[in-house]
């Protein structure tokens, strides 16, 4: 059949914050990075990241594309949007993807709303723009995540919030990561320019062993603590499980604060002081991840409520871990959807989490059935896909505002290319 699709090659502005920042999806932005260089399409990625007072951190082994790093953003300022437009004119990418959420640019009103309203000025531009949107105010509950109890303001965020919804639906795609919030913006806001594309797994080691380290169990928790994660639930069941049963349980708090709710671990471990086995890591640098994951026995989530799609739930697939997670909407779709397993407990109930705990802690075999499932359902999503998936929706902009056709024809295209160059290196392994 005749290639509709032909390689373009381009040069990729990434906006994101970015190891070592402290600022929410900086995790996310890494691996993005990561991935993105080593795409053959990409020439260059010009890396438009707020500023921070150590190096950022760029030691990749692979040997993938150039990366140019502009810092020329801060957290809550309310230059940011002149400072990431200055960037965009001076390095003249060819395409821009915006990693963002609601709070990407600042806590405080004006600056992220300023900030929402760059993929639309870049569109405005004729520069092809795609918005990842990790999460959707229509699925954020307020105040459970730090934002406000007050029920005038919530109104009042929920209005804003659809206004600058409806600003970022202006980037030529706006991708999103979860199957319910595609449905939930194409019926609200009548939109046609939705895309899924998975969150990924950042990284896919070799597969473990699944045995653990001799000592205690650790049970690990991993993130920003203090708004919609809360760690007390999570302390209070194992106290539940060492007074039933003689199971030697190390707590592991991996993290820092929220941004929205400093100071909250101090008063954790201040409270909890008296429980033994109870540490508390501080932040996690990237080479430390790895360790703090394979040492685990299972994997915790402690929330009350959830954000978006989760990296925690990625990572711990990808270290082959079993998981316990709370009945929530967002993460519930996310583990139906992409094939992972867990115990489930109501986030409500310390009781239910120490069940759910015990059930993982007491019995290897379980244990390594759950943690299985999770490395198979984290290999089959590799970042390496999901970078690839956007090069090919960036492609399908350019290649659609040169021609007649859509963009979904040239996707659905290149999708069967994929599939027809699959078939064909597995017919080769098989003839070698």
């Amino acid at each position: 059949p005749k290639q509709i699709v032909k390689l373009n090659l381009m040069k990729l502005a990434i906006v994101t914050a970015y190891p070592p920042s402290k600022v929410t999806l900086t995790e996310y932005g890494y691996h993005l990075v990561k991935h993105f260089r080593l795409q053959k399409e990409v020439t260059e990625i010009v890396l438009i990241t707020d500023k921070t007072k150590e190096a950022k951190d760029l030691s990749f082994t692979e040997d993938g594309c150039k990366i140019t790093v502009k810092e020329c953003w801060n957290f809550n300022s309310y230059k940011n949007v002149f400072g990431i437009m200055g960037a965009i004119a001076d390095t003249k990418p060819d395409a821009v993807l915006f990693n963002l959420q609601f709070l990407k640019f600042g806590d405080k009103k004006v600056p992220a709303a300023l900030g929402l309203m760059l993929p639309l000025i870049c569109k405005l531009k004729g520069i092809p723009t795609i918005s990842l949107l990790h999460n959707i105010l229509e699925q954020v509950d307020l105040e459970n995540a730090g934002i406000t109890k007050n029920s005038f303001l919530k109104r009042a965020y929920n209005f804003i919030g659809a206004s600058l919804t409806k600003v970022v639906l202006s980037s030529d795609i706006l991708a999103v990561t979860i199957s319910k919030y595609k449905t939930i913006l194409e019926g609200k806001y009548n939109s046609r320019n939705v895309a899924l594309i998975p969150h990924g797994a950042f990284e896919t080691p070799p597969e473990p062993t699944y045995k653990l380290p001799k000592g205690a169990k650790q049970v690990m928790a991993f993130g920003k603590f203090g708004t919609y994660k809360k760690v007390e639930i999570l302390i209070d069941a194992v106290e539940i499980i060492r007074q039933r049963t003689k199971q030697d349980i190390e707590i592991v708090i991996a993290g820092t604060d929220s941004p929205n709710t400093p100071g909250y671990l101090n008063e954790v471990s201040e409270k909890y002081k008296h429980v033994d086995q109870l540490r508390f890591t501080g932040y996690v640098a990237e080479e430390d991840v790895p360790v703090i994951f394979n040492d685990s026995a299972v994997v915790v989530f402690p929330y009350t409520s959830t954000t978006g799609s989760s990296g925690v739930l990625h990572q711990a697939g990808s270290y082959g871990k079993a998981v316990a997670l709370p009945d929530l909407g967002d993460l519930s779709i996310l583990v139906k959807e992409e094939g992972y397993k867990g115990e489930f407990f109501n986030p409500e109930s310390a009781e239910s989490l120490a069940d759910a705990i015990e059930n993982i802690i007491t019995y290897d075999e379980y244990r390594e059935e759950l943690s299985r499932t999770n490395y198979k359902a984290a290999c089959s999503l590799p970042m390496s896909d999901i970078t690839q998936m956007y090069v090919d929706y960036f492609t399908a902009i350019q290649m659609a505002k040169t021609g007649d056709i859509s963009i979904d024809t040239i996707i659905a295209e290149r999708e069967k290319e994929r599939e027809m160059e699959k078939e064909r290196e597995a017919v080769e392994l098989l003839v070698k």
